[in-house]
């Protein structure tokens, strides 16, 4: 009996495609999704579980959530849509309450009541006082300063442990997590694509046959790119530009595969929603996978 991670299930749920029945939207478990409404666009985004993922993790596999709004807010480097994503219903709020005000503030502007145009007046204040608030980005900036680590070297005995401390410089060590992220994301995206082309093309099928085989190439690949890339960043002996940019390199090739892989899933998602889906365009998905494979083989 296999034992699912909690975190890798999470991981799936938050990067598989969203569907789509009488109107509203529902995330790969059957969970129905809030609509969340902007004065710009009309959004379904699935929102991480909590205690499953850390902050890290959420920025990087839900970066549209309101969670990762909050973090980036809280660490210091968010933005105006971070804002509006958290208090998404703060405009229509402050329309409402200046509408309110103004067919308030009209007669008693006519009627010269002093004390009432005070009132107004710092009624029109306290919102704006508000706004500056939620908008000052530099409140946050405190959670950025990171205590310092001298108190870990009051160990008195050595702890074993079975994580390995990789070799190679320390400059080129932040592409290895960058790697590792990837790697994990590619098996999520991998695992939801290869449940797709079972539910379109049921094996036996000379299509299915096809279709796994592409996601078979991509893997191999992918993972070669991978271990070439670790195998530089381990064995290098000098950061020059000419390593940074064969790692580079190596990394843009991942997330090749990646973003194709994930084109294809959002293909058979329509594909499978539509019964009036042409023979043609299923040979482009399968076309698209086999050029991807001959593109990434280049690198």
């Amino acid at each position: 009996m296999s034992i699912v991670n909690p975190k890798s299930k999470e991981i799936k749920r938050l990067t598989s495609p969203l569907t789509f029945k009488d109107f509203k939207a529902y995330d790969s478990q059957g969970n129905l999704l809030k609509c969340s409404e902007t004065l710009s666009d009309v959004r379904f985004i699935v929102e991480p579980k909590e205690n499953i993922l850390n902050e890290d993790e959420i920025l990087q596999y839900a970066p549209e959530s309101k969670s990762a709004s909050q973090i980036r807010l809280k660490r210091g480097f968010g933005g105006i849509k971070d804002v509006l994503c958290v208090h998404e219903s703060l405009p229509w709020i402050l329309g409402l309450f200046y509408v309110v005000l103004i067919s308030i503030a009209i007669p008693v502007t006519f009627s010269k009541n002093m004390i009432g145009m005070y009132l107004i007046l710092v009624l029109v204040i306290l919102p704006l006082l508000y706004l500056y608030y939620i908008f000052n980005f530099k409140k946050h900036t405190k959670y950025t300063v990171k205590k310092p680590v001298k108190e870990l070297k009051k160990v008195e005995t050595p702890v074993q442990t079975t994580v390995e401390e990789s070799s190679g410089l320390e400059s080129l060590k932040k592409y290895e997590k960058e790697i590792n992220n990837l790697k994990v994301l590619f098996n999520v995206k991998e695992e939801v694509v290869r449940e797709l082309i079972e539910k379109r093309f049921e094996p036996p099928q000379i299509t299915y046959d096809k279709f796994i085989s592409s996601i078979d190439n991509c893997h191999k690949l992918f993972y070669a790119q991978s271990d070439a890339a670790l195998n530089i960043i381990n064995l290098a002996v000098e950061d020059t530009p000419r390593v940074q940019d064969e790692i580079k390199n190596k990394i843009d090739a991942m997330k090749t595969i990646i973003n194709q892989i994930e084109d294809l899933t959002n293909e058979l998602v329509i594909n499978i929603s539509s019964s009036n889906e042409s023979e043609d365009e299923v040979k482009n998905l399968l076309d698209d996978m086999e050029n991807l494979i001959d593109s990434v083989k280049e690198y």
